[in-house]
């Protein structure tokens, strides 16, 4: 028992050391965000509103971003760990975090969406969740394999730019981010009918009805 235990703790500390928190952190940024600008009852857009909105895009990448994390899965199996440790701590660890993330990414795209349908743009919600779907497509591949962070928009604007202008007329790096844009199509696709068909239940059971499947 103890040895499981020593094992237990040196996995946690060799493979995650507090990576999960970081990134669930910083894919729930923009969740927060998308309910300040999207939920709010007023419409208005003031100068801080744009900048809310720019924080927003800037990052949203980080939800989906976690999909990537699953070399962290990968890396812990390559280290010889037991299938015990793998498979209850390593894969339902990486199952919450990948989830969690989307599921932020899914909600905070859906805020949009309510938002402009409330301003009466109903017909540029698919548009702009394809747009947002490439952009973050684009913000992945940069911070995956570029290693740039969402904040080096700001502290180095012109690097981001010039090597996600290369990325983009490169043909590799071009056709990574073109697969990793239909995989964020095709997930969140799936994950909004699930959720929404959660909201609809929770709505349907607080009014003391029962959802018919």
């Amino acid at each position: 028992m103890r040895e499981k235990l020593f094992e237990l703790a040196s996995a946690l500390n060799n493979i995650y050391s507090g990576w999960i928190l970081w990134n669930l952190f910083l894919a729930f940024i923009p969740l927060v965000i998308s309910f300040w600008l999207f939920r709010r009852k007023t419409a208005v857009r003031s100068p801080i509103w744009w900048i809310g909105f720019i924080v927003y895009l800037a990052f949203l990448p980080n939800a989906p971003y976690l999909l990537t994390d699953i070399i962290h899965l990968i890396r812990g199996i390559r280290l010889g760990y037991s299938a015990t440790i793998i498979a209850l701590v390593f894969v339902p660890l990486h199952m919450l975090a990948i989830i969690s993330g989307f599921e932020a990414y899914v909600i905070s795209l859906l805020n949009q969406g309510h938002y402009l349908k409330r301003i009466g743009l109903r017909q540029y919600v698919l548009g702009s969740e394809i747009v947002v779907h490439f952009l973050c497509a684009i913000g992945i591949f940069i911070g995956r394999f570029r290693r740039f962070n969402s904040w080096d928009l700001v502290a180095d604007p012109k690097d981001v730019f010039f090597q996600t202008f290369d990325d983009l007329t490169s043909r590799l790096p071009l056709l990574v981010i073109i697969v990793t844009f239909i995989i964020l199509a095709i997930l969140y696709w799936i994950m909004k009918q699930i959720t929404l068909g959660l909201i609809l239940r929770i709505r349907y059971a607080r009014m003391g009805k029962d959802v018919e499947v």
